[in-house]
Formats: structure tokens, C-alpha cells, sequence
């Protein structure tokens, strides 16, 4: 993927508003939280609640949206709105690719926060 994890416009601004302490421990947050996001779509799938994967989706989605993880966000955002699909194997595929892409966010926020 050639697009960045996170946009850079996006994170400084945000430091910029808020503060880079704040911003830090926004981002400390996030990387403690969002594990439990995605924990929470797999579970939601597999007990078909749809109500709790929109819900699991949209906190991501807002989430991500506040650090420049457009992506993420984007993603999030399609599964939010799409909500269960009639064949789970299509979720699966889909929560996978959100995965690969929290974890890629993960790890830049991780070095903007520390740099």
C-alpha cells in the first residue's frame, strides 16, 4: 500500500490545537483501546450483532479520523456502513485487511509519538 498510515497535515494540526503532551497521550490511548475495537467487530460478527459491529465500527472509524488514519478511518467507515454482510467469509476479509491496517497505524503513531 502507497499510502501513508497516517496524514502528517492531520497529526500536526492536532498537535498544534491540542498540545503534543496531549496528543501523546491521546495516542497512548488509542494504541491501548483499539485492540479491544477490533476484538469487539470479530465478536460482534460472530454472534451476528449487528448493532455492536456498526457501534465497534464507528468508534474506530472516529477514532482513527483524529489521528490522520484515513485509511483506517475509510475502512472502518465502509464496514460501519455496510454493517454484517450476508456471507461472513466477506467480513473476515474485510476485518483482516482492517487489522493489517490498524496494525501499520499502530506503528506510525507509535514513532510520531516518540519522535
Amino acid at each position: 500500500m502507497s499510502e501513508k498510515p497516517i496524514d502528517l497535515a492531520v497529526y500536526s494540526e492536532l498537535q498544534a490545537t491540542t498540545g503534543v503532551e496531549f496528543v501523546a497521550e491521546l495516542v497512548d490511548t488509542f494504541l491501548e483501546e483499539a485492540p479491544g475495537i477490533l476484538t469487539e467487530l470479530r465478536s460482534a460478527r460472530a454472534d451476528g450483532n449487528a448493532e455492536r459491529f456498526r457501534r465497534a465500527a464507528h468508534s474506530l472509524k472516529s477514532n482513527a479520523n483524529t489521528f490522520g488514519a484515513l485509511s483506517l478511518a475509510a475502512q472502518a467507515r465502509e464496514l460501519e456502513l455496510k454493517g454484517l454482510d450476508a456471507e461472513p467469509a466477506r467480513d473476515e476479509v474485510a476485518l483482516a485487511a482492517l487489522e493489517a491496517e490498524h496494525a501499520r497505524a499502530a506503528a506510525a503513531l507509535k514513532v510520531l509519538r516518540n519522535a
